[in-house]
């Protein structure tokens, strides 16, 4: 019995072995992750920073905001809703 619980722990280990010989290598770099040397912006709402092509754009009184999604953009959109009207 104890031989065949080392023969099966050899042949998972080989398993494994020849698996991540075969795998496709993954990149480097993340898709996520703003590449070296590429501009970041700060969302104003929930402070995340990122790539400066990859964000969304608003435009108040000339001076361009920058979004990490369409829920923070509305977001800032109720706060000067909010700020006008009080």
């Amino acid at each position: 019995m104890f031989r065949l619980l080392i023969w099966l722990l050899l042949g998972y280990i080989g398993f494994r072995i020849i698996k991540s010989l075969t795998a496709p290598k993954k990149s480097m770099t993340s898709s996520t992750a703003p590449r070296t040397g590429e501009e970041t912006v700060q969302d104003p709402i929930c402070k995340m920073y990122l790539a400066k092509e990859d964000a969304i754009v608003g435009t108040l009184d000339g001076t361009r905001h920058y979004f990490c999604s369409m829920d923070c953009l509305e977001k800032f959109r109720e706060q000067l809703d909010h700020t006008h009207h009080s």
